[in-house]
């Protein structure tokens, strides 16, 4: 939710996510660490955050949120949007925050939900990044993990933050649903992605492996939280109040944190293990075994590879550079096709180790794959692929 500014999209930068992540995804072992099952009213997990804020919480929502509005019943949240007339407005209902009290970094944020449906009724499940207060929005990130608006047949699965350029950026997706029903909400996150289910249905995926287009706001703590707007930038100003009082119901919130099983396929192809190479040489290294060195523009190193199946993997490069400068680029052995490239930055030394990484998409069976030096100046230790 909950700045909707409908300003720059990547969604043309993130085409290609869902064909990406399709063999990405690794099981899990889930582990609950927070949760609400509101058995015993609203307890001390949440902050409740009245008034109507900065320009309608930067919506130019029409309700006034006060706590009174948020209520128990047989061991569920109710947040209830009256028509009320309160502080100037003409509707209220209420918004609660786990800010200040619970943040949390990657795993598996659910709800289960049953949420009003009428025009302009605003549900909404979110996250936003615990540095709010200090960078302001959209610099601290925002997680929508279930939005709907008025009586439309979607629900929505959004991120918002701050572009390359510098202003506000986000990318959404959306799967029909019939919210008046109650359905498990669900994000999972991790370093590579942000993936969006309804009752075990993944529908959305985003890409934000290495901060790609400026998505480094999504590797810092982020806290819950929940609200029922009436009207607003996206839903409009209609309101049907024949339909007040409106309640979304939660029957629970819980969080968990994951621990990624052995990946599906790796291998290592270590320095002294290759197939064909020209002009780089071996050398002992620091961290034991052998390195390649001494490496030129043009060089480049073959080994023999079998993969199980096609599709993407993480290519990880184990590097050292006294001064940087230098690029590599992995390709099939021969020079056709490319597969991706990297400039190798400087590790202050020739034996000062780091890794470097990308994805790229590789082809099953039998093949030679070839590292080639586009840049000098650099030593190469090992390259493990690895598809989770």
């Amino acid at each position: 939710m909950k700045r909707w500014i409908r300003s720059i999209s990547l969604r043309s930068l993130f085409a290609v996510v869902l064909a990406l992540a399709g063999g990405a995804a690794s099981a899990q072992n889930w582990q609950l660490v927070w949760q609400d099952e509101f058995n015993n009213g609203i307890g001390p997990n949440w902050r409740f955050e009245t008034g109507t804020g900065s320009g309608g919480w930067g919506n130019n929502e029409l309700q006034y949120y006060r706590r009174e509005n948020a209520t128990t019943e047989n061991g569920q949240l109710v947040i209830t949007a009256r028509r009320e007339d309160i502080g100037g407005m003409r509707y209220t209902s209420a918004r609660m925050t786990t800010q200040g009290l619970a943040s949390f970094r990657y795993g598996r944020v659910e709800a289960r939900i049953k949420a009003p449906s009428s025009t302009g009724m605003w549900p909404a499940f979110w996250m936003l990044g615990s540095n709010f207060s200090t960078v302001g929005w959209p610099a601290c990130g925002e997680i929508d993990i279930m939005e709907h608006v008025n009586a439309d047949a979607d629900i929505h699965g959004t991120i918002h933050w701050q572009g390359p350029d510098g202003g506000h950026a986000s990318y959404g997706g959306h799967t029909a649903n019939n919210v008046a029903d109650y359905h498990v909400y669900a994000v999972e996150w991790d370093p590579q992605f942000i993936r969006w289910f309804v009752d075990g249905r993944q529908y959305h995926v985003v890409d934000i492996t290495n901060s790609v287009n400026s998505t480094e706001e999504f590797h810092r703590d982020f806290f819950l939280l929940l609200n029922l707007a009436v009207g607003g930038n996206w839903p409009g100003w209609n309101i049907d109040e024949t339909r007040l009082p409106a309640k979304m119901y939660v029957d629970y919130v819980r969080v968990y944190k994951g621990d990624t099983t052995t990946p599906a396929f790796s291998t290592t192809l270590a320095a002294d293990g290759y197939a064909l190479m020209q002009g780089m040489q071996l050398e002992a290294s620091s961290e034991g075994g052998q390195n390649l060195g001494w490496i030129e523009a043009g060089d480049w190193v073959v080994w023999n590879l079998n993969l199980p199946q096609g599709g993407t993997y993480t290519v990880e490069y184990r590097v050292a550079s006294l001064n940087g400068g230098g690029s590599l680029q992995l390709e099939m052995a021969g020079g056709t096709p490319v597969y991706g490239a990297l400039n190798v930055p400087s590790t202050g030394g020739w034996q000062n180790w780091t890794t470097i990484s990308h994805r790229v998409t590789l082809p099953a069976g039998q093949q030679q794959i070839a590292v080639k030096a586009n840049g000098p100046g650099w030593n190469l230790r090992y390259v493990k692929i690895t598809k989770s």
